[in-house]
C-alpha cells in the first residue's frame, strides 16, 4: 500500500467511518495457499505480504503488543524482521507442519493465505490448505530449481483443482537477479506442468526477503515487464464467469422456517444463477417446483442495506449464500440439491474416485466409512484400488490399498443415491471427504471422476410380499444374533445351543458359522485384514437377505472389528441386530485351544492370527455380553433366548 493510499484511507476513516466500513465490508475475498519444498521461503514471503498490506492478524498483533515498536494504519511501521522471526519461532516450535492460516488485505481485496509445510509426510496437511483455495503460489528456490516437492505439490493442487497457479521463483537475488536463472526454471517447469495438464500459469521473479516485485516493480529486474505479486493477487477472477454460466447448482444446509408463514431452503450457490419465477429441481426425488423468492439476511433496521446486497434480490449467482423460497409444498431436506429444472446434476451410487488418503492407518478395503460430500452423508465401501500414482513420475503403480498421503484411483459404493458432477466440473458437487465412522476422523480426500455404468443399467426391482409378510408367516419377529469373541471362547458351542433352543420352541431359525462359510461362500478370502473385513462385509449380506425372509438369523464369527460389526448392524431396522459378546479371556482361549491354533501361531506357522498377531477390537456396548468363565455355556445360552423372546 502506498503512503497516498495510506493517506486517502485514514482520510476516510476520519470523514466517515461507516462508508469506510461498508467499503472494507463489501471487498471481494480471495483464499490461496503458499507452497513448494522445504525452506523455499513461504514465511518469508507471508511476512512480506502481511508487512506490505499492513494489517497484522490478531495473533501477530498481541504477540508485537509488548515490544517497543508501534503497529498501526497512519504511517507507522512495522518490523519486517521481527514479523519473519516470529513465523519462523513458529516454524521450529513445529507449528507449520500443519496448516496455518492468515488474513491480511489491500484496498482493493481481502485476503485468506493458507501457509502449508513443504515436507512429504504432511502431504495430507497441503491438501487440506488447498481444497478451498481460488489460487495456488508455488514457490522455488531460485537456486535449487524444480524439485521434487515442487511436482508434488502443483500435481495435487491441479488434482485439487485449483487453475490458477502463480509459478513464484523465489531468493532471485540470491542469484544476481540473473533473467538466464530465471527462464531456464520457468522452462524446466512449463515442460512438467504442460505433461500433467496444467494449461497455464503465471511466474514472477520475486525476493520474498528484500520485496522484489512483491507490491511493486523492482528495479534490480529491469527485464521483467509483468504484474506484481500483489497486482496478480487483486486481479485474478475468485467465481469466475464459467462457474457462473453452468446451471443452477445450490445445495441445501438446512431448511428455514422461523414462522409458519415462511419456509426457505438455504445454502450456498455452487454455480449458476436463479431468479423468481425460475423453474428448479429438487435431486434426488425430482419434484419441481418454481421460484418465489431469493432471501438474504437483512442487515438494516428496514430489511435492506443501503447498497441493495441484503432482503430480497432480483437474481442470485454462484458464491452467493440465499434462501430460495417455491410456489409448492415439496418435500426438500437438507443434502437434497436445488437444480436448474432442465438441466439437473446426476444422482448414482457407485463411482470411480481419486483418493488422497490422509489417514496414519492404511485404507481398508471393504471397510464402511461416512462420505461427507457437501452437505450430503452416505455410507461408503471402497474397493481395492485400481492403481496408485507415483506423483513423481505419474507412473501407476499396482497396489492392494493406499497409505498415509497415497493418492490412488479406487471405485467407491455408496449405501444410496449420491447428487454429483465430475469433480473436474464442480468442485462442490464432486469433491468429497471419507471419515471413519468410529473415531469420526477424517481419512481421505477424494474426487468423483464419473459414475460406473453398471449404476444406471442395475435398478431395485420391487416386490409384492414384504418382510413383514414373511415375518408373519413364520409368526416371529426377525433378528440378527451376532455372537463375537476370540477364537475359542465359545462361539459356535452357545450359538448351537441357542438354536437347538430356538428350534424346539418352533422358531425359524439358521446358523451361519465362521469356519462352515469359508467351505463356500468365503472360500476364496484368506485372513488378511482385507480379507477378513470382506468376509463379514458378505455374511452381513447374507444375514440381512434371511432377516429379510422372516428368520431368526444366528451367526458365530470372530468379526474382530468394531467397524464391520458396526456395518452390520446398519444393514438392519433398529432392534434387529443383537450382538452377544461371548467374553472369554485370552488366556483361557488360549488354554482351551481346541483346534491347535493358538500354538500353530505361538510357533509362526500361522500368520494374522486374532489375539496373537492380530487385533480384536473387543464390543463398546454389546446388547448382551457373556462371561464364560463365570457361566456354563447351557446358561449362556438360556440368557440369550431369554433376551431375544423379550425383544420379540
Amino acid at each position: 500500500m502506498t503512503d497516498q493510499a495510506i493517506y486517502q484511507t485514514d482520510a476516510l476513516i476520519a470523514e466517515d467511518i461507516d462508508a469506510y466500513l461498508d467499503q472494507h465490508q463489501h471487498k471481494t475475498m480471495l483464499r490461496f495457499i503458499t507452497c513448494g519444498s522445504v525452506d523455499d521461503g513461504k514465511s518469508t514471503l507471508i511476512g512480506r505480504l502481511l508487512y506490505d498490506s499492513k494489517m497484522i492478524f490478531e495473533d501477530q498483533l498481541a504477540a508485537l503488543e509488548n515490544d517497543s515498536k508501534k503497529v498501526g494504519t497512519q504511517g507507522q511501521e512495522i518490523d519486517f524482521a521481527l514479523l519473519v522471526d516470529g513465523l519462523a519461532a513458529e516454524r521450529e516450535q513445529g507449528i507449520t507442519i500443519d496448516v496455518a492460516y492468515r488474513f491480511f488485505n489491500t484496498e482493493k481485496r481481502k485476503f485468506i493465505v493458507a501457509d502449508c509445510p513443504g515436507h512429504e509426510q504432511y502431504t495430507r496437511n497441503m491438501v487440506t490448505g488447498a481444497s478451498t483455495a481460488d489460487l495456488a503460489v508455488i514457490l522455488i528456490d531460485a537456486r535449487k530449481g524444480v524439485l521434487v516437492q515442487t511436482r508434488r505439490h502443483s500435481y495435487l493442487c491441479h488434482l485439487i483443482g485449483i487453475r490458477n497457479i502463480v509459478l513464484a521463483v523465489n531468493k532471485m537475488d540470491l542469484v544476481d537477479y540473473d533473467q538466464k536463472v530465471f527462464d531456464a526454471i520457468v522452462a524446466d517447469y512449463s515442460a512438467f506442468a504442460t505433461s500433467i495438464g496444467i494449461e497455464s500459469f503465471t511466474a514472477l521473479p520475486i525476493s520474498g526477503f528484500k520485496g522484489d516485485n512483491i507490491t511493486a516493480l523492482s528495479a534490480n529486474t529491469p527485464w521483467y515487464a509483468g504484474p506484481t505479486l500483489v497486482e496478480h493477487l487483486e486481479a485474478v477472477e475468485v467465481i469466475s464467469s464459467a462457474d457462473a454460466a453452468k446451471p443452477l447448482r445450490l445445495p441445501v444446509q438446512w431448511v428455514n422456517r422461523p414462522n409458519l408463514d415462511f419456509r426457505g431452503f438455504s445454502g450456498l450457490i455452487a454455480t449458476g444463477s436463479v431468479k423468481p419465477g425460475d423453474e428448479v429441481r429438487v435431486l434426488p426425488s425430482g419434484k419441481t417446483s418454481t421460484v418465489t423468492r431469493i432471501v438474504t439476511m437483512p442487515s438494516g433496521p428496514a430489511g435492506a442495506s443501503a447498497t441493495g446486497r441484503d432482503g430480497d434480490l432480483d437474481e442470485a449467482v454462484a458464491g452467493q449464500s440465499v434462501t430460495l423460497c417455491f410456489a409448492d409444498e415439496i418435500d426438500c431436506s437438507r443434502g437434497n440439491v436445488i437444480a436448474a429444472a432442465d438441466n439437473p446434476p446426476q444422482a448414482a451410487d457407485q463411482f470411480e474416485a481419486t483418493l488422497v488418503w490422509m489417514n496414519d492407518d492404511p485404507m481398508h478395503v471393504g471397510r464402511a466409512y461416512w462420505l461427507k460430500l457437501g452437505s450430503q452423508t452416505v455410507s461408503v465401501t471402497v474397493q481395492q484400488p485400481k492403481y496408485a500414482i507415483n506423483v513423481n513420475t505419474m507412473e501407476h503403480i499396482a497396489v492392494k490399498t493406499l497409505d498415509l498421503n497415497a493418492i490412488g484411483v479406487a471405485e467407491i459404493i455408496t449405501d444410496k443415491a449420491l447428487v454429483f458432477e465430475p469433480y473436474k466440473d464442480n468442485r462442490a458437487l464432486g469433491g468429497f471427504i471419507l471419515i471413519d465412522k468410529l473415531t469420526n476422523a477424517t481419512v481421505a480426500a477424494g474426487m468423483i471422476h464419473f459414475s460406473l455404468r453398471r449404476a444406471q443399467n442395475v435398478h431395485w426391482q420391487a416386490t409384492d410380499i414384504s418382510r413383514e409378510a414373511h415375518a408373519a408367516l413364520k409368526n416371529q419377529k426377525p433378528a440378527v444374533l451376532w455372537f463375537t469373541g476370540l477364537s475359542g471362547s465359545g462361539k459356535s458351542t452357545i450359538a448351537n445351543l441357542v438354536e437347538k433352543k430356538l428350534h424346539r420352541m418352533n422358531r425359524h431359525t439358521f446358523l451361519l458359522d465362521g469356519d462352515n462359510v469359508r467351505h463356500g461362500l468365503n472360500k476364496d478370502l484368506g485372513f488378511t485384514e482385507a480379507d477378513r473385513i470382506e468376509n463379514i462385509r458378505r455374511v452381513g449380506e447374507v444375514a440381512k437377505l434371511m432377516a429379510d425372509a422372516g428368520l431368526i438369523v444366528i451367526t458365530a464369527f470372530i468379526s474382530p472389528f468394531r467397524a464391520e460389526r458396526e456395518m452390520v448392524r446398519a444393514m438392519l431396522p433398529e432392534g434387529e441386530f443383537i450382538e452377544v459378546f461371548i467374553d472369554t479371556p485370552l488366556a483361557e482361549a488360549e488354554r482351551r485351544d481346541v483346534k491347535g491354533l493358538y500354538k500353530k501361531a505361538r510357533s509362526g506357522q500361522l500368520k494374522n492370527f486374532t489375539g496373537i498377531d492380530s487385533p480384536y477390537e473387543a464390543p463398546e456396548h454389546p446388547e448382551l455380553r457373556i462371561d464364560t468363565t463365570a457361566i456354563t455355556p447351557e446358561q449362556a445360552a438360556d440368557l440369550i433366548v431369554d433376551r431375544l423372546l423379550d425383544g420379540a
